[in-house]
């Protein structure tokens, strides 16, 4: 069994905004983005992109890495998920 990764708008949330006391409108001034932007990424309907993953890092001192890996992972996870049936059976040639 594969676990899931967790989705980049939920590590933003819990693991940064809420111990910074954040509310979305000033992380949302903070970046420079709108609140819809940020609202998609919360709610896992939009992932992280490059110039985001920069102007997270910039703000909460990580790395672009940190993001753009969090979101890498995600994505690999839920593509997985998606074609278990299809990817389990190639058979390994090397």
């Amino acid at each position: 069994m594969t676990i899931p990764f967790t989705h980049p708008g939920e590590i933003l949330l819990e693991e940064f905004v809420k111990p910074y006391g954040l509310t979305q409108k000033q992380l949302c001034d903070l970046l420079g983005v709108g609140i819809k932007t940020i609202s998609e990424i919360y709610n896992q309907k939009r992932g992280i992109t490059p110039v985001m993953a920069h102007k997270l890092a910039k703000l909460f001192g990580t790395t672009p890495e940190f993001w753009m890996n969090a979101q890498s992972c995600y994505e690999l996870s839920i593509a997985y998920q998606k074609n278990k049936s299809e990817i389990d059976n190639i058979k390994k040639i090397a």
